[in-house]
């Protein structure tokens, strides 16, 4: 008879706001990969759509899943074929939790004779399968439990200067710095970037920002304490908080009214930052999702310049066309990433990111996922201070180290 594998602690979601601390096994690692201890995952808005909804859009969980997948940690074994790799035990990395297929078009890039399996778009892969994303089934776990089997391939070095906190943010860094690339925000020098919505992303987006030259950088949102925060933590220039309607105000008729009522408010933000009217930004990330906020970001976009669509929210929604293509404002999509983590890491560790130590508000243990989740829903702390990023971590834990079994981490590459 085998020997028993050892047991792991993991967060298992098993529907809307059924999450159970659950022990698992602790599979070998395979041909390819390493076993990695995950120190710290930062929980985001997908997975508390998943948590509250049981489902995130169309991606229903179907089967008992594991969320997370902002993740740092430390490898405690090798999987065999993996010397190429330069990992070794000991080592700390975070986890680009995106598996492609590495066969499909998007995958498999030609060039000079050799093929590559990491194309530059391979984000797009037709059979992507990422951590904790109900999109395909059976689903892939996420990060949210103490032990993971990971390709070698998606693991990187954490810079020395890093902590495991830090290093978790690489993986929405990675986002903003992939829109970054897709909206070329370094073609021009000292460009005036406006961010719209001032969470997590959207004060990635500030900061990055800043630290690639934009002569000034404006955050929008409807919650002053996150622009108190951009002004006071990373450093904007300007903040323009969007009023919640009045009360009694009647909703709009048509769809004109609506473009019109943002338009206005779109003169007005100009006006009030002293910029002219028609003038604008060269470029918009817009990182809600909201409809009327990406319809403020066309009318705010300066002729001929980018608005990054980072935000993921509203599925259809009414655009004003005529508004961006008379004017030459190009509309980008922006899909998660591709060979960003390098970079991220790199900026990271760097010092050039301001105010990036400070935007883990809120730190829980695995055991305490739930009362985690409930605090990023609520979006303020038990004493009313504001979330930005909340953290989940074995550094936090109190007492499911005690449980695991000994010989729960091999020191050396398993043949």
């Amino acid at each position: 008879m085998s020997p028993a594998l050892p047991l792991h602690p993991a967060a298992v979601l098993h529907g809307a706001k059924d999450l159970r601390i659950e022990y698992r096994e602790q599979r070998t690692p395979q041909a390819g990969e390493a076993q990695v201890q995950i120190m710290a995952t930062g929980l985001c808005g997908s997975d508390l759509h998943y948590y509250t909804h049981g489902r995130n859009g169309d991606f229903v969980v179907r089967s008992p899943l594991v969320l997370g997948h902002e993740a740092s940690g430390i490898i405690t074994a090798l999987g065999p074929s993996t010397a190429s790799s330069g990992l070794r035990v000991g080592q700390r990395v975070a986890l680009e939790v995106g598996i492609p297929c590495r066969k499909c078009r998007y995958c498999v890039e030609m060039g000079n004779g050799s093929s590559s399996t990491k194309g530059p778009r391979y984000n797009l892969c037709e059979n992507m399968r990422f951590c904790s994303s109900a999109k395909t089934f059976p689903h892939l776990d996420g990060t949210l439990q103490t032990s993971i089997n990971h390709p070698v391939d998606l693991l990187h070095p954490i810079p020395d200067s890093c902590s495991y906190e830090t290093a978790a943010l690489a993986e929405p860094l990675a986002v903003v710095l992939h829109a970054s690339r897709r909206a070329n925000a370094t073609s021009s020098p000292n460009p005036r970037v406006l961010v719209i919505g001032a969470g997590a992303v959207g004060l990635l987006a500030c900061s990055l920002s800043i630290a690639l030259g934009a002569s000034t950088v404006t955050a929008i949102d409807i919650d002053e304490t996150k622009l108190q925060f951009a002004r006071d933590v990373i450093g904007v220039d300007d903040t323009w908080q969007v009023p919640l309607p009045q009360k009694g105000t009647p909703p709009p008729k048509d769809k004109e009214e609506i473009l019109r009522r943002n338009r206005d408010m779109a003169e007005q933000i100009l006006e009030d930052l002293g910029m002219r009217i028609g003038d604008g930004f060269d470029i918009v990330y817009e990182c809600t999702g909201v409809e009327s906020c990406i319809q403020m970001a066309i009318f705010l976009a300066k002729p001929g310049s980018r608005v990054a669509l980072v935000g993921m929210g509203t599925p259809v929604g009414l655009i004003p066309l005529s508004a961006s293509a008379l004017r030459e404002v190009d509309l980008i999509g922006v899909f998660r990433y591709a060979n960003c983590y390098p970079e991220a890491l790199s900026l990271l560790g760097s010092g050039k990111l301001r105010g990036i130590h400070k935007m883990v508000t809120q730190r829980f243990a695995l055991e305490d996922t739930d009362h985690a989740f409930e605090t990023l829903r609520r979006g303020r702390g038990d004493h009313g201070e504001l979330v930005v990023k909340v953290m989940v971590g074995v550094g936090h834990q109190t007492e499911f180290i005690s449980h695991l079994a000994d010989g729960t981490t091999e020191s050396a590459e398993l043949a």
